[in-house]
Order: C-alpha cells, then sequence, then structure tokens
C-alpha cells in the first residue's frame, strides 16, 4: 500500500507540475488548464486500465496486504458499550485508515501553522493576493507557485490512494464522483481557511454518509426513497450552501489570473 501511495503521489504531482507549466511559465488560463488536465486524466486513466489488465477499463483487486486497513485505537473495543462517549470514540475516532488520520494531521495543524506562522505561508498568501507587490518585495512569484502546486498535488495524490488503496481495493472508472469538485465547493464554504474548509468537508462527508444509510430503507409517510433521488443528497446541499447560505466568500484576488512580470 505504501508502494501505491507514492505512486499516487507521483502521478498527481506530475499533473499538477503540467498544470504549472502552463499556467506559471506561460502565463495559460488557469481554469481552462485545469479543466484540460481533468479531462485528460478521465480519459487516460480507463484507457490504461484496459490495455493493461483487460477488465473494462478496472483495474484487478488488491490482496489483502496490498491495502491500507482499518487501525483500530487503544481501548476502543472496551470503551464499545460506554453510552455516547464509547460510541463516539469506537466508532467515529477509532477504525479508520492511516491515511485519515495523516490528513487530520495535515491538514488542521500542519497546513494551518504554514498558511499563518511561516514565511512561506505569508509568501504564498501575498502571491494569492497581490503577485506584483510580492514581485517587488523580491519574491519569486513562479516559485512559490510551483512550490504551492506541487505540494497540492501530494495532497491530491493521497485523496485518490485513498479511494483505490483504501476504500474500494481497485480502480474504478469515475471512482470519484464528482468529490473534487466537492472539495472546491468545502473551499469556498471554508472561505479559503484551513479549519472552516475541514468543517465544510465534514458536513458533505455527513450528506455522503447519510445518502449510504438510506439506501434501501422505507422512512415514515414517505415510504423507500428511489436511489437516485438519494444519490444527489451531497450535490444538492452543497448548491444550497453555495447559493447564499455560507455568506460572500472573497477568494485570493489572483486566481486564475495570470502574472506578467513588470519590466
Amino acid at each position: 500500500p505504501w508502494l501505491g501511495l507514492l505512486a499516487g503521489i507521483m502521478a498527481a504531482v506530475s499533473m499538477a507540475m503540467v498544470h504549472a507549466f502552463v499556467s506559471v511559465t506561460y502565463n495559460g488560463n488557469q481554469l481552462i488548464s485545469g479543466m484540460a488536465i481533468n479531462t485528460v486524466a478521465s480519459g487516460i486513466t480507463p484507457v490504461l486500465g484496459l490495455a493493461w489488465f483487460q477488465q473494462g477499463g478496472n483495474s484487478p483487486q488488491l490482496p489483502d496486504d496490498g491495502r491500507f486497513h482499518e487501525i483500530v485505537l487503544p481501548f476502543a473495543d472496551a470503551l464499545r458499550d460506554v453510552p455516547v462517549l464509547g460510541l463516539v470514540y469506537s466508532k467515529l475516532i477509532s477504525g479508520h485508515s492511516i491515511l485519515v488520520y495523516l490528513t487530520v494531521l495535515i491538514v488542521i495543524p500542519l497546513a494551518t501553522w504554514v498558511l499563518y506562522k511561516t514565511r512561506f505561508g505569508l509568501r504564498l498568501r501575498a502571491v494569492g493576493e497581490n503577485p506584483h507587490a510580492a514581485d517587488t518585495a523580491g519574491i519569486s512569484v513562479a516559485r512559490v507557485r510551483y512550490t504551492a502546486l506541487f505540494w497540492g498535488g501530494v495532497l491530491c495524490g493521497m485523496a485518490g490512494t485513498y479511494l483505490s488503496v483504501y476504500q474500494t481495493g481497485s480502480f474504478i472508472k469515475e471512482m470519484t464522483a464528482g468529490k473534487g469538485f466537492l472539495a472546491l465547493a468545502a473551499l469556498i464554504f471554508g472561505k479559503w481557511r484551513p479549519l472552516p474548509a475541514v468543517m465544510g468537508c465534514l458536513l458533505f462527508a455527513f450528506a455522503d454518509a447519510v445518502q449510504i444509510r438510506l439506501e434501501g430503507v422505507e422512512l415514515p409517510v414517505v415510504g423507500q426513497i428511489p436511489s437516485q433521488a438519494i444519490a444527489v443528497i451531497p450535490y444538492v446541499l452543497t448548491v444550497l450552501l453555495l447559493a447564499g447560505f455560507v455568506g460572500r466568500a472573497l477568494a485570493p484576488k489572483a486566481i486564475g489570473v495570470p502574472f506578467v512580470k513588470s519590466r
């Protein structure tokens, strides 16, 4: 699984560097570059899967020792029957992949510290708000953006590996099911700050969990809800939140704006 994680990170970083080459080095439109890379990735992965494994674009199921497994935290089994707290600890906090725990450590304390307490974080925020002022101060805008995209690729690689090496145990075409766009919505929901963005991710994850739990369940009065209606719950929640319930979310001013160095 660790080799799979490394391969996933390398693939995602390579895509991120293509995006950096187009949008940073050659000042291409960031939106068009991102959509093009997304389309290429969506098409090339099943093509490679079909060529390598001949299973309709999917990959074979990983063996047990090739997957990440749940980690049971200390005393989780002993506290299982304790009302409320024991259930939260044994079911909600314990029993996740190491990738989940790494993500919590990376996003909440580490990313917040890097963004708001380090020199690189200050430069990153400056480049996102006013790259010309940062350039005047002697900051290499291209280097900061390349570095940011590199680490973004690392984190996206971890996310993809979670799906294929832990959750499903294989690659399936379009297995993300638009969750990358939900991540973008969570970022907007959190107003480009790490901790509120995590809260947005947890909210969308809760909606996704509700969707799974409602499959085939008979509800009072309404009966069994069609699976198609249940499947759209996270996306309907996204639309409702971004339609005005989150208030005004101001993105960094330089997002999507090519930087042309002043002469």
